[in-house]
């Protein structure tokens, strides 16, 4: 049963009105902060501040942006940099909690789903978001009636729900890594792997209570700790006591059904209603696939030209705030976030909601390893073409497809009870530990030596490769399982001589990493067994990427079967619900990967001609 949130009375609309903005930056606009509980449809109200600059001339268009998260104290912060260039060109801005969260009445849904159209009484995130628009229309003084909606990860989602089925005044919208399907390829699931240590505690910190919760660790390194949890059936046996609702979906729900179906926004990607940039980082550890099939699927109904896309060399959300010109050890060259928040935010909503300046180009995607920002008529490039790079003996990878005999492969055995960890140890908390937001950046080696890691690279390249859309693995694989993962990672491997800066010699840097649960291989709806020893075809999609391997670097790729714990461990021995896994379904499983002329495993990668 799902937890309802207690109803918070108000008599009235309460207002208070104080100064914002920077007192040291003497450019700094002041606003006026007004609060107030907007009232919805079905009477529940919700905390919202607006901000109205205090040297207003003109009538001025709202950004609007909602979130789970609590904006009470966060205001100050967001004007100083995720909303700053805004902030000096002239909007009113309006904060929101979502119902159910922090200071707003309701009860929370996670990523509630579309209401019933049928049903006049009910209400979903954009009946909120539209009955809020209609509020600050006739209440914030001098706006100009046009209203601009943005926001990253879950307020990126609801920015998407917005524009679904907009209000008529919401003029422009900007989700940012906003996650589109939960099973496909989002927070939770990876082709319908579960992401474990993710999963976990982001459901601890959103309904433990109605503020931000974090799970206690009493271990310092969560590889342990998870180690320790054994099956997932101890998951609400030892901690959640069946009170979370969305690990009882996850449970009640481990297969693509109609659950998370209807949460999908992909099928209601049908119709650019508003003009839509969508943002996505090459970095971004939780919700990179959601902003890329946004842009994908609205491009097919786009006869306006008013679809957008921006990829940089960010994190999750790391364009927000700061400069943006390097992650951990990795730099880009230049203030990739600075450049996006004055050179493409701030420019596409005065363009849709002042009617000043120019629409963005289709596409501006910044291209690593080279760090240069390029922007094309269409992404991926129609320039761009496939070509692959095959598995062979002794753990080469090249461009001649295999002349092997049939029973030709590489073989490991994976251990449950020892997988490979997923970044180097100890794997810190994902909130707050520090080693999340960059982790997919740091040097890949941490696994170097292991027996169940199967590595296949090139030698040194001799001239640039420069890959530019799609990239995927197709897998011939067996197991003496009847079930398994199949991880693979892309990797960049630097020269050992490499001299800028110097202590990059060797680095290995993930461009891409993905799982594909064996079970699902024919089916997401409807899992299989594996027949154990069956050589089986599997597609492991990594997305799409823009990276240039350098002339002397090599492209290594690296195959395993746990990824732990941001992937949850396959028992290796098929049971009809994973979530449901005891400690005794665990077991040691061989796993072969073929590449011969008739199971030639090898990766397909969409390169551009070298320039």
């Amino acid at each position: 049963m799902r937890r309802v949130a207690h109803l918070v009375a108000f008599a009235a609309v309460c207002f208070l009105t104080v100064p914002t903005g920077r007192a040291q930056d003497k450019k700094a606009p002041l606003f006026d902060r007004t609060e107030a509980m907007v009232p919805m449809r079905d009477g529940t109200k919700l905390f919202t501040t607006i901000h109205v600059p205090k040297d207003a001339k003109e009538p001025l268009p709202i950004i609007l942006m909602r979130t789970p998260y609590g904006i009470d104290g966060r205001t100050e912060k967001l004007l100083q940099n995720y909303f700053k260039e805004l902030a000096e060109n002239g909007y009113a801005f309006a904060l929101q909690d979502i119902r159910g969260r922090f200071k707003s009445e309701g009860a929370f849904v996670m990523t509630r789903p579309a209401r019933d159209p049928n049903d006049p009484k009910a209400v979903d995130e954009a009946s909120d978001t539209s009955d809020t628009i209609d509020w600050l229309l006739k209440t914030v003084k001098n706006n100009n009636g046009r209203v601009g909606m943005l926001g990253i990860s879950y307020p990126g989602w609801l920015t998407a729900v917005a524009m679904l089925d907009p209000h008529p005044a919401l003029k422009a919208v900007s989700p940012q890594a906003s996650p589109v399907d939960m099973f496909l390829g989002d927070d939770f699931h990876h082709s319908g792997a579960f992401r474990l240590s993710y999963g976990f505690e982001y459901v601890a910190l959103m309904e433990t209570d109605k503020t931000n919760h974090n799970f206690k660790f009493d271990t310092y390194d969560t590889y342990d700790w998870y180690l320790k949890l054994g099956g997932l059936a101890n998951v609400n046996r030892k901690h959640f006591k069946n009170q979370l609702p969305t690990w009882n979906d996850f449970v009640a729900h481990p297969n693509y059904d109609a659950f998370w179906k209807t949460q999908s926004l992909e099928p209601r990607l049908k119709k650019v209603t508003v003009p839509t940039l969508n943002v996505a980082g090459w970095y971004d550890q939780e919700d990179f696939r959601g902003p890329l099939r946004i842009y994908e699927l609205l491009e097919k109904h786009d006869a306006k030209d008013q679809n957008f896309l921006v990829i940089g060399p960010w994190n999750h959300g790391g364009w927000g705030a700061g400069k943006g010109d390097r992650l951990d050890r990795v730099l880009f060259g230049s203030d990739t976030g600075a450049y996006f928040r004055k050179e493409v935010q701030a420019p596409f909503f005065a363009k849709y909601l002042k009617d000043k300046g120019d629409a963005p180009p289709e596409a501006r995607v910044f291209q690593t390893g080279s760090n240069k920002w390029q922007t094309y008529d269409a992404w991926p490039p129609k320039a761009a073409a496939p070509r692959k790079l095959y598995f062979q003996p002794k753990g080469k990878l090249s461009f001649d497809a295999p002349e092997e005999p049939s029973a030709a492969a590489d073989e490991y055995v994976s251990d449950p009870a020892n997988p490979v960890p997923y970044r180097p140890r100890p794997v810190r908390p994902t909130y707050p530990g520090p080693e999340w937001p960059v982790w997919m950046l740091q040097d890949q080696r941490f696994t170097n030596g292991r027996p169940d890691v199967l590595t296949y690279e090139t030698d040194p390249l001799t001239e640039d490769l420069v890959i530019a859309g799609s990239m995927k693995v197709k897998l011939f694989g067996s197991t003496s399982g009847t079930d398994c993962d199949w991880i693979v990672r892309l990797i960049d491997v630097y020269p050992e001589d490499y001299a800028k800066p110097a202590d990059m010699g060797g680095f290995q840097l993930l461009i891409a990493g993905e799982p594909v649960r064996a079970r699902f291989r024919k089916s997401l709806e409807k899992p299989e067994a594996v027949q154990p020893g069956a050589v089986e075809e599997y597609t492991i999609d990594l997305n799409w990427g823009h990276h240039r391997f350098r002339k002397g670097h090599k492209v290594m790729v690296q195959v395993s079967s746990t990824w732990f714990p941001v992937i949850d461990r396959n028992p290796q021995k098929f049971v009809p619900n994973i979530f449901e896994a005891e400690d005794a379904d665990f077991q040691k499983a061989t796993q072969r990967v073929f590449r011969s002329a008739k199971a030639p495993s090898h990766l397909v990668l969409d390169v551009l001609p070298v320039k």
